[in-house]
């Protein structure tokens, strides 16, 4: 995985012609089932990034780790900020951000990052501001901790993915609904809903080559808006 481009440089050349669009990893710190790592998001969203980085020019920031994740209390480990904290954390990122790049593009691993992504973006846009935001999804996969995710941790590195600890658990039909109203703990206690016994490397590279697209797409029109 490739440093972000950020982390490494000590020194951002200031210019009155702001072109350069910053990405910036936004991920989570919650249960991913007994076999992958709580990082799990994190390191999902800031892989994305680093695979944009090698085909388009852009600046990527260090990861935000923490996020919106409170449909898992209950599961041991759970660092969450909340939808409003996060928020406004990435509002102000944007509005820090300005002096600096033409445009944000937020790169999300996590779903319950979602509602706060959409509000942020709808007050930065009110305040003349480029941003987008990208959301990881696999529309044929599971919801959780299932054979998307891990195959594309298995895509990153084998030695994230605890396979002797592997379990499936099939969400029902109405999970959605259960998880907003009782939390991912109600559907079973493995926080699995999916399965990741059917996981492959090939699977998570595949999903990593279609993010990476989508990404660069998203690039493609904020630098068109400049």
């Amino acid at each position: 995985m490739n440093i972000p481009s950020l982390v490494s440089r000590n020194h951002l050349e200031q210019s009155s012609d702001r072109t350069r669009i910053l990405l910036v990893p936004i991920g989570s710190f919650e249960q991913h089932g007994p076999h992958l790592p709580f990082d799990t998001d994190t390191i999902i969203a800031r892989t994305v990034c680093s695979d944009v980085e090698l085909v388009a020019d852009v600046d990527v920031a260090p990861a935000l780790a923490y996020g919106a994740s409170g449909e898992h209390q209950g599961f041991a480990g759970l660092l969450s900020l909340g939808t409003k904290v996060t928020q406004e954390v990435l509002v102000e990122l944007v509005r820090s951000a300005r002096d600096s790049w033409a445009g944000v593009i937020f790169v999300s691993g996590h779903g319950g990052n979602n509602e706060a992504l959409a509000n942020a973006l709808r007050t930065c846009t009110s305040e003349g501001d480029r941003v987008f935001a990208w959301m990881a999804s696999a529309m044929d996969g599971d919801p959780h901790a299932g054979e998307s995710e891990t195959s594309v941790m298995l895509s990153i590195d084998v030695t994230l993915v605890r396979q002797d600890l592997i379990e499936d658990a099939e969400p029902p039909e109405n999970w959605g609904r259960l998880v907003r109203e009782q939390g991912i703990i109600a559907l079973g206690p493995s926080g699995v809903l999916g399965s990741p016994s059917k996981a492959t490397v090939e699977r998570g590279m595949a999903l990593r080559e279609r993010w990476c697209a989508e990404v660069v797409t998203l690039i493609k029109r904020m630098r068109s808006m400049q």
